[in-house]
């Protein structure tokens, strides 16, 4: 299925694509959605068994009600996430603020994205360590997908708290299991650059923690504070 002339470059998506949780309410095309999920499962799996399978939710009377469920199950656990990780009373513009307002956003909105894919998996074997390597790499596709497309995405697992529910109103079968919800959407903002902590803390060479020469940044590569600093000696 061919891109638009405009498409962006491979490795200029995977370097931008953000984690988008602010959506306009404008609906997403048939034709960009087929895209998007087109590629999501030209994605590898382990034996190219191919097990995962999407469930797309819009505006159907289930999708409705399943928005509805995830919406209260996504609030309950950014309640307890907020809590528990010490947000809220930051009143500058810091990067962990601007994280803890889109978030609110995301939870308090949940039922008015657009699309709401539920990623699964069909287990053939009982369930191991190992069997995310046959549906995340096609969860990533879809959101690298969903960039090339002027769309944008988060990949989440909140929907958890009420998977029974889930599973007994759309009629998910035993067998299968929900890997992860991605909400999808035109962003309200933009995508651009992602920051993450200097290259030489995640790669080294010839032993653990040891500096890796050829892992060198592109020039103008910024960094963030976001997250916990990495101890590369554990």
């Amino acid at each position: 299925m061919a891109l638009p002339p405009d498409s962006i470059g491979l490795l200029e998506g995977i370097t931008t694509t953000r984690a988008i949780r602010r959506f306009r309410t404008e609906p997403v095309a048939d034709e960009d959605l087929a895209a998007v999920l087109f590629a999501a499962t030209r994605a590898p799996s382990g034996s190219n068994r191919q097990p995962f399978r999407f469930l797309v939710l819009r505006d159907g009377p289930k999708a409705l009600q399943a928005k509805a469920l995830l919406g209260e199950a996504f609030r309950a656990a950014w309640q307890t996430k907020r809590a528990a990780d010490g947000y809220g009373g930051d009143t500058e513009d810091t990067p962990r603020a601007r994280l803890e307002r889109a978030m609110q956003h995301f939870v308090d909105h949940f039922e008015d994205i657009p699309v709401v894919v539920l990623a699964c998996l069909v287990r053939y074997r009982p369930p191991n360590p190992y069997e995310g390597n046959s549906v995340y790499p096609a969860c990533q596709n879809l959101l690298l997908a969903a960039r090339a497309r002027g769309l944008g995405g988060v990949m989440t697992m909140w929907h958890e708290a009420v998977g029974d529910e889930l599973r007994s109103l759309l009629g998910i079968p035993d067998g299968v299991t929900i890997a992860a919800t991605i909400p999808l959407g035109h962003p309200e903002g933009s995508h651009g650059p992602v920051r993450r902590r200097p290259l030489s803390e995640f790669v080294f060479e010839d032993g653990w923690g040891e500096p890796a020469p050829g892992a060198v940044e592109p020039p103008g590569t910024r960094h963030t504070r976001a997250g916990p600093r990495a101890n590369t000696r554990e």
